[in-house]
C-alpha cells in the first residue's frame, strides 16, 4: 500500500508509526506497547517491544487477546470483534493535533467485559468525540481470562493487571508525541475496567502516572484467591492436567478458551459462581485497593469520577431470561441472594419495606447490585469529600425489559449512539441530547478536574442523567426507568426518623413489576427469625413523615430467554429530563447495609460452617437459585 504523504507520523519510544486523517482526527490503531505474551512470555509479565526500523502502519486495529464469544443471549446485546494475531498487547490513539506543543488532557480507557470479554476494537469506544472536543483518547487491549487473571504456583499474580500497568507507563512516556500532557492523564474504565482502574490508582508502581480517574459500574476491589484458585483448579479438572502455568502453556488455545466458558458458566454477578479477578499478590496489588483508597493515603490528591446505572442487574438477567424465574422463586431467590450477599433478613425486609411493590427480581438484582457496586464506591466517595463526583445514568434502553442496564451509559460517554453497535444495547432513537450532556461532563472532567456539579459532600450530591417520564419499553415511569419506576418518585426518607428529607429521589428498580407467583409471597426467613412485616404496614412505616405515596403501572412481559429482541418505538425526547443533581440519592437502600447483621457464611463449603443450619439452608437456596436459572454444576 502506498503511503499517503498526508497521513500524521509520530515517533513512539520503539519507533515511528503512521496513523490516519479521519474526520479530522489523527487515528493511530494497533500500537504495540509489549511483546506478544505467548511462548516464554505465557502467564509472564509484560516486557517491551522489539523496536522496529522505519515507519511501522497503525491504519487498522491491532490483535484482540484470547477470549470466549459471547453466548448467544448476550451476543444480541454486545459486540466483541475478533482480530487474530500474537501481537495483542496493543493501543489506539485518537488525537486532534499530534503536536508535542499542544499539551492536551489525555484519557485513557480500559474496557469491561469481566475480565474475561472485550478489546479496544469495540466500535462503542471510538475515540474521535473526545478527540474533537480536545481530549487525546487511548485505549488499551490486555490480557484476559485465565491468560491474564488465573492464578498458579509457578507464575506471578495478575498479569494482565501488568499489562494496563506497562501501557499507562508507556502513555506516559510517549502520549507528549501525540499532543498530550503527561501530567493530565485520566484512568478511565467500565465495569471490570473500572475495577481495573480502582486496582491501578492504588498501586505503588502506578502512582505518578495518573492525574485523575474515573470508575464506571466498577468498584476498586480484590477476589479471595481460593475463589480464583478454584476456578483454575476447575478448569485443570476439566483439562486432566495439573493446576500450573507450565501445564496451561501446553494446551491448545481454542481448546483452553472452550474450557474457560464451561467452567464460567456457572457463575454471574447476580448468582456468583467461579470467575476470575484480580488477587492481592504482595506486589502490584500489595493489599485491597478499596482499603488502600480509603484509609490509606493512596492517590489522596487524584479526583474521582465514580457512578453507576439505575438497572444495573437487568444486562445480567434479561438475557437469560432470569427475571420472571427470580420472580417465580420468590423466598428461594431472596434466600439466595442473602447468601450472595453475606447478610440477614433484615436487608431484604428493609428493601421490600422501601419497595413493597417491587418483583423479586428487582429486590435481588438492586441487593446485589448495591452489595457489590454502590456500596462500595459510595464508601470511597465518602472518603474522599471534595474530589469525588457521582453520577447515575437512568435513561432506559428502548428494547423490552432492559432498563438503565450495565453498559448502556457507554455510547452516551463516547458519543457514539450512532454505531449499529451501540443500537443493540440503547434501540434505535437513543437522545443525543443526552449523549451531549454526558460526553461534555467526562471531557470537562478529563479536561479540568470537575464534571459540571457538586463534589461530593454531607448532602450526598449524585448526578442523575437520563431520567425518564412517561412510557418506556417496559412500562410507565413517573420518574424512573420502568414500570417500578414510580416507585422511587417519592421523597427520599430519613431512616433515623422516618421522616421525609425534602430531596427528590427518583428511579431505581426498572422492570415489570411483580409476577403473579410472588405478588402476595413475603420474603421468609431461614433461620426462624420474626416474619417481615406485612407489604402496607411496612411501607406504612417507611412512608411516615409526609413522603408521597408512588404511582404503580403495570409492566410487559420480559422477553422469552432465546427470542428476538424487537425494539419498540423511539420515545418522545422531550420526556428525557435534563441532568440533575439529587441530594442524598439511595441513602435510604445503602443504610439498611450499616445496620445489618453481615454474619452469613460463604456459599463455598467451609468446614466450620458445615454444621450450621443456616449457613446449610443458605446454601441450599442457592443451588436451587441455580438449578431454575439453568446453571449446573458439572
Amino acid at each position: 500500500m502506498t503511503a499517503d504523504p498526508t497521513d500524521p507520523v509520530v515517533r513512539t519510544p520503539y519507533g515511528a508509526v503512521r496513523g490516519r486523517y479521519e474526520d479530522g482526527v489523527a487515528t493511530f490503531r494497533g500500537i504495540p506497547y509489549a511483546a506478544p505474551p505467548f511462548g516464554p512470555r505465557r502467564f509472564r509479565p509484560p516486557e517491551p517491544p522489539e523496536p522496529w526500523d522505519g515507519v511501522r502502519d497503525a491504519g487498522a486495529f491491532g490483535p484482540t487477546p484470547p477470549k470466549p464469544p459471547y453466548s448467544e443471549a448476550f451476543e444480541k446485546y454486545l459486540s466483541d470483534p475478533v482480530v487474530p494475531g500474537d501481537d495483542c498487547l496493543n493501543l489506539n490513539v485518537w488525537t486532534p493535533d499530534p503536536d508535542p506543543d499542544a499539551r492536551l488532557p489525555v484519557l485513557v480507557w480500559l474496557h469491561g467485559g469481566a475480565l474475561t470479554r472485550g478489546s479496544s476494537a469495540v466500535p462503542v469506544y471510538d475515540g474521535r468525540a473526545f478527540a474533537r472536543d480536545g481530549v487525546v483518547l487511548v485505549s488499551v487491549n490486555y490480557r484476559l481470562g485465565v491468560e491474564g487473571y488465573g492464578l498458579f504456583p509457578d507464575a506471578p499474580a495478575n498479569p494482565g493487571l501488568r499489562d494496563q500497568l506497562a501501557a499507562l507507563r508507556w502513555v506516559h512516556e510517549a502520549i507528549t508525541a501525540f499532543g498530550g500532557d503527561p501530567g493530565r492523564i485520566t484512568l478511565a474504565g467500565q465495569s471490570a475496567g473500572a475495577i481495573s482502574v480502582g486496582a491501578l490508582i492504588a498501586a505503588p508502581q502506578a502512582q505518578g502516572l495518573f492525574r485523575r480517574a474515573v470508575l464506571q459500574s466498577g468498584p476498586p476491589e480484590a477476589f479471595g484467591r481460593d475463589k480464583v484458585r478454584r476456578m483454575v483448579r476447575r478448569m485443570a479438572a476439566r483439562l486432566k492436567i495439573p493446576a500450573t502455568a507450565q501445564a496451561f502453556a501446553e494446551v491448545d488455545r481454542d481448546l483452553l478458551l472452550r474450557t474457560q466458558a464451561e467452567v464460567g458458566r456457572l457463575g454471574s454477578p447476580v448468582l456468583g459462581g467461579p470467575s476470575f479477578g484480580i488477587v492481592v499478590d504482595g506486589d502490584l496489588v500489595p493489599r485491597d485497593p478499596l482499603e488502600a483508597l480509603t484509609d490509606g493515603g493512596v492517590a489522596r490528591d487524584a479526583e474521582l469520577l465514580l457512578g453507576w446505572t439505575r438497572d444495573e442487574y437487568r444486562l445480567w438477567l434479561v438475557p437469560g431470561g432470569l427475571v420472571e424465574r427470580v420472580d417465580r422463586l420468590g423466598p428461594v431467590a431472596l434466600a439466595g441472594a442473602m447468601a450472595r450477599c453475606h447478610c440477614g433478613h433484615e436487608v431484604p425486609r428493609g428493601y421490600r419495606a422501601l419497595h413493597p411493590r417491587a418483583g423479586t427480581a428487582e429486590i435481588v438484582g438492586q441487593m446485589v447490585t448495591d452489595h457489590l457496586l454502590r456500596l462500595p464506591l459510595h464508601r470511597l466517595a465518602e472518603s474522599r469529600p471534595g474530589s469525588s463526583y457521582v453520577y447515575e445514568f437512568a435513561w432506559p434502553s428502548l428494547l423490552p425489559g432492559l432498563g438503565a442496564c450495565h453498559a448502556l451509559e457507554l455510547g452516551f460517554v463516547f458519543d457514539t449512539g450512532e454505531v449499529p453497535e451501540s443500537a443493540k444495547l440503547a434501540g434505535h432513537g437513543a437522545p443525543q441530547e443526552l449523549a451531549d450532556a454526558m460526553h461534555r461532563a467526562w471531557v470537562r472532567f478529563a479536561a479540568e478536574g470537575d464534571p459540571g456539579w457538586e463534589a461530593w459532600d454531607a448532602t450526598h450530591p449524585v448526578r442523575i442523567f437520563g431520567e425518564v417520564a412517561g412510557p418506556t419499553a417496559y412500562g410507565t415511569g413517573d420518574g424512573g426507568s420502568g414500570a417500578a419506576g414510580a416507585l422511587y418518585g417519592t421523597e427520599a426518607v430519613d431512616l433515623e426518623t422516618g421522616g421525609g428529607t425534602g430531596a427528590l429521589a427518583p428511579g431505581g428498580y426498572g422492570g415489570g413489576g411483580p409476577s403473579p407467583a410472588d405478588e402476595d409471597v413475603e420474603p421468609v426467613p431461614v433461620d426462624g427469625a420474626p416474619a417481615p412485616l406485612p407489604v402496607a404496614e411496612a411501607a406504612e412505616s417507611v412512608r411516615a413523615g409526609g413522603a408521597t405515596e408512588p404511582l404503580l403501572a403495570a409492566g410487559a412481559d420480559e422477553p422469552a430467554a432465546g427470542a428476538p429482541v424487537e425494539p419498540v418505538a423511539a420515545r418522545d425526547p422531550s420526556a428525557v429530563r435534563a441532568p440533575y443533581t439529587s441530594r442524598g440519592h439511595r441513602d435510604a437502600e445503602l443504610a439498611l447495609w450499616s445496620a445489618a447483621e453481615l454474619t452469613v457464611p460463604e456459599v463455598a463449603p467451609d468446614p466450620a460452617a458445615g454444621s450450621s443450619a443456616r449457613g446449610t439452608e443458605l446454601r441450599s437456596a442457592v443451588r436451587r437459585f441455580r438449578r431454575s436459572a439453568g446453571v449446573r454444576r458439572r
